[in-house]
């Protein structure tokens, strides 16, 4: 009984020791993007460069991915608002069925964007990879990213550390039933981006330059 006692109360010890982390975690990175979200358009500040986290278009079932409608729909308000002049597309091209920047730029296209005002940043695997290249490959220190709250507060506080002077322009959320599953690996996201900066991380790709104007 009293090796089974141990065995418990070890377990919740590791508990919360686990909780603790991710909750600090959290706020640590909720903290850093305190003032620097928007939603109204009328009021976010202008900035010469907007940053497009790619995801899937579509969902397993075939239905299209409401993360990424909402998030092209911000980013065509916002271009459309002159609150920023160029945009990087930064996404998934791991393989030649699936390419997160090609259609997002596609779509960018059909609402009447302007192609010289996209570039596409094919190596964007994940959130750390698109805010370290946006500085070191685009040459980028202030940036409007723009996607969901809870990505664009990672974004940010990526950016922090990277010397990057960011805001994010909220696009629309998902319900909490809906995006449930993306809104549990977020807070496991957030443990990681720790653990990228303690055990010194880099992008998968880096590359050469690219110039924006």
């Amino acid at each position: 009984m009293r090796k089974v006692k141990i065995i418990l109360y070890s377990f919740l010890a590791l508990l919360v020791a686990v909780l603790l982390v991710i909750f600090f975690c959290n706020r640590a990175i909720t903290n850093a993007a305190e003032g620097k979200l928007y939603s109204n358009i009328e009021h976010i500040p202008y900035n010469k460069t907007g940053l497009l986290p790619g995801t899937s278009k579509y969902l397993v079932a075939g239905f299209l991915n409401p993360y990424y409608t909402y998030r092209i729909e911000a980013a065509i308000r916002l271009l459309k608002a002159g609150k920023i002049t160029y945009i990087i597309i930064s996404g998934d091209n791991s393989s030649i069925y699936y390419n997160e920047p090609a259609l997002m730029r596609a779509d960018l296209l059909k609402a009447g964007i302007d192609s010289s005002c996209i570039y596409s940043d094919y190596a964007g695997f994940r959130t750390f990879d698109s805010m370290v290249r946006l500085k070191a490959i685009f040459g980028q220190d202030s940036v409007t990213v723009i996607s969901q709250p809870f990505q664009n507060e990672r974004a940010i506080y990526i950016a922090s550390r990277e010397g990057i002077a960011a805001i994010g322009f909220n696009a629309r959320d998902v319900n909490a039933r809906g995006g449930f599953k993306v809104q549990f690996r977020e807070k496991l996201a957030r443990v990681k981006v720790f653990l990228d900066y303690l055990l010194g991380a880099e992008p998968k790709f880096l590359g050469e330059k690219v110039n924006i104007p």
